[in-house]
């Protein structure tokens, strides 16, 4: 099941609302929320929901036995078991047929080993339950004696399959006491609308046009054409993404959770570093609180920091998916950050604003070509077309078909990743103007997004796959 679905939109969410605010106490809602969001992952894993359930229970009681014992050794152990457990249970689904097949290949054996279906979002949910075991481990939260409260946080379906990835420090407080008040209530519904008009009339859109266009190693491609299908690209996957954490912290308001903001307008970047920090926070948050800086981060000099840079990198391209388009693209940006560090600790100035955009933008893209393509040689052929290299030329026929067909509509999708929204709430309205456009926006825009969504065939998530 999808946020973007009518099944969702018409029959889940309002159930589930009705339910958790008939009747008041937080253990009835708890207990209600567990139930839907068990029933929400159930929909689309029937199976696979016992694998993270097993993975809570068993981070439960390793959260259990630390809490238990002073013995540092002891400690350290449960630590271990429980990270060990969930993140073996990652491997398993997402990497043993990866590694297996590239050992194969490396002995020119010609049978390849067939992975099991990926459950979704299980990359999301096991970093969220890494997080609670740490946490207890580090003593920064105390230990979760209530199961359900735990196996709460860890499914709880506005977040559970697509992030923002939660940290058990921010939630552990709301799960014993949240208000959902109708301020919240209007403000949720707000930023529910706002991301599905994202998904559905930008992200989705997007998608179609980039369908038609004419795909590297199937095709000889223009340098127009090149150019076009990788802005369709950096515009859907970020409205896709950055829509379903919109609905995802609208929900979570509702129901009285306050998530972080997991994007910050990121194409406005005159950095990849300042990019990094805008895009996908919750992801850039758990690597730097719990990989890069038990490294060591940059307190243990240069060499160092290279090393920890590239080791984050290297996980963060595997965390996408068992995929070398995926290796490659986490060190294309170890590459880029680590030259970077070096650079300003050498007192290096950066380039003026106007260069420092572009040229982040240009780099942007041609990661997303690495990381859109399924084959290393398909994404390397895109970006050799969108330099000239290998181009049939500088506009083909097919593209040009799809740039009339969708007329100005990207230009339009990319103003919108733009932060123009804060610009216009500054224009001085009366307050009555304001709330009648504000209304008469968001309502049109639901209505526009459920139209689509009966006419469309086309409303995937790409972050699902991870």
């Amino acid at each position: 099941m999808v946020f973007s679905s009518l099944t969702f939109l018409l029959l889940f969410l309002p159930l589930t609302l009705l339910l958790c605010f008939a009747r008041p106490g937080i253990r009835w809602r708890n207990g209600v929320l567990l139930a839907a969001s068990l029933l929400f992952y159930a929909w689309g894993e029937p199976v696979w929901v016992l694998a993270m359930v097993g993975s809570a229970a068993v981070n439960y009681l390793c959260g259990r036995m630390i809490g238990r014992t002073k013995a540092p050794r002891r400690r350290r152990l449960w630590l271990i078991v429980g990270v060990a457990t969930s993140a073996a249970l990652l491997f398993a689904f997402k990497y043993a047929a990866f590694f297996a097949n590239t050992f194969l290949a490396l002995f020119g054996a010609k049978r390849s080993v067939a992975g099991p279906r990926l459950p979704i979002g299980i990359s999301f949910y096991t970093f969220q339950v890494i997080t609670y075991t740490v946490d207890v481990y580090r003593r920064k939260t105390p230990v979760q004696k209530r199961f359900d409260d735990l196996l709460l946080y860890v499914s709880c379906f506005p977040q559970l399959i697509a992030g923002p990835i939660v940290q058990y420090g921010d939630i552990q407080p709301q799960l014993a006491r949240r208000e959902s008040t109708p301020d919240g209530f209007s403000a949720g519904m707000q930023r529910f609308v706002v991301g599905l008009s994202k998904k559905v009339l930008l992200a989705n859109v997007c998608g179609q046009a980039l369908a038609a266009m004419p795909q590297a190693g199937e095709a000889a491609l223009s340098v127009g054409g090149a150019w076009y299908a990788a802005l369709l690209y950096t515009l859907q996957i970020y409205f896709d993404f950055a829509g379903y954490s919109d609905m995802a912290i609208g929900i979570g308001r509702i129901l009285g959770f306050t998530y972080k903001e997991n994007f910050n307008y990121p194409y406005i970047s005159r950095s990849v570093r300042e990019f990094w920090r805008r895009w996908h926070i919750s992801l850039g948050s758990f690597f730097r609180e719990y990989v890069y800086i038990p490294l060591g981060g940059n307190r243990k000099g240069r060499a160092r920091t290279v090393i920890n840079t590239f080791a984050v990198w290297l996980l963060t391209g595997l965390w996408h998916g068992a995929n070398w388009t995926f290796v490659v693209w986490g060190l294309f940006y170890g590459i880029i950050l680590a030259l970077d560090s070096l650079l300003r600790k050498r007192g290096g100035k950066g380039l003026p604003a106007p260069l420092g955009w572009l040229g982040t933008l240009v780099l942007v893209m041609f990661g997303w070509m690495i990381f859109y393509y399924p084959t290393l040689g398909q994404g390397f052929a895109h970006i050799g077309a969108m330099l000239g290299i290998g181009a049939s030329g500088l506009m083909d026929k097919a593209a040009l078909t799809v740039v009339r067909t969708y007329s100005l509509f990207p230009a339009l999708a990319f103003a919108a990743s733009l932060p123009v929204a804060p610009l216009l709430n500054k224009l001085r309205l009366p307050d009555r103007a304001r709330e009648v456009l504000r209304v008469g926006w968001l309502s049109g825009c639901l209505a526009l997004s459920v139209l689509f969504l009966v006419g469309q065939s086309y409303n995937p998530f790409i972050y699902f796959q991870f």
